[in-house]
């Protein structure tokens, strides 16, 4: 089984039937993800694709032990043997470093380095312009939406404000790579 099969199959295994609108948030990923990863070198679109699926994995009660979803499916899936690059992926995506620090998690998440390259801002891309229920969005629509579903006093609420910038910046150049490679990122 491929890499991206493997990482659907597992995700579906997980998320679909304990918690079913972030499994349909997991698939829209994915199906934004596939328009960045055609534009992607090398293995990057298959590394891409398996982290859009796996990228939530660590809501599950099967894996949560932090209650910290990138951390807990970064660790799970190194304990599956699962290589460093995909686990930093999940670990850092959408800007988790700054609700790490929030939840005193730092020195946990710092296992794993934030590459900082096409794919990650791809990853952030997919995350920050698909809704809870898989369908697309603007970041800024998506950041609002968050706020609103967490509430003014959450930790998330206060995470999402002070990632916004990066999250953001992710999301514009992602779109930039999209328009000069001529994909049109704005159909559904």
């Amino acid at each position: 089984m491929d890499l991206v099969s493997w990482a659907r199959e597992l995700s579906c295994q997980v998320l679909a039937v304990e918690l079913p609108r972030r499994w349909a948030h997991v698939q829209g990923v994915a199906y934004r993800a596939r328009i960045v990863s055609a534009v992607l070198p090398g293995l990057d679109g298959d590394l891409l694709m398996a982290a859009a699926y796996l990228h939530d994995i660590g809501y599950s009660s099967m894996l949560a032990e932090t209650g910290f979803h990138p951390l807990d499916g970064a660790r799970f899936l190194k304990e599956k043997g699962v290589e460093g690059r995909l686990c930093a992926l999940i670990a850092h995506h959408s800007c988790a470093y700054r609700e790490a620090e929030l939840r005193g998690l730092s020195a946990e998440l710092a296992e794993w380095t934030d590459e900082r390259t096409l794919v990650r801002d791809a990853l952030w891309w997919a995350d920050m312009t698909t809704t809870p229920d898989g369908e697309k969005t603007t970041v800024h629509d998506r950041i609002e939406e968050i706020q609103k579903r967490y509430g003014p006093e959450d930790l998330v609420t206060y995470f999402i404000r002070q990632a916004k910038g990066e999250l953001v910046s992710a999301v514009e150049r992602t779109e930039s790579r999209l328009r000069e490679t001529g994909v049109d990122y704005t159909a559904k």
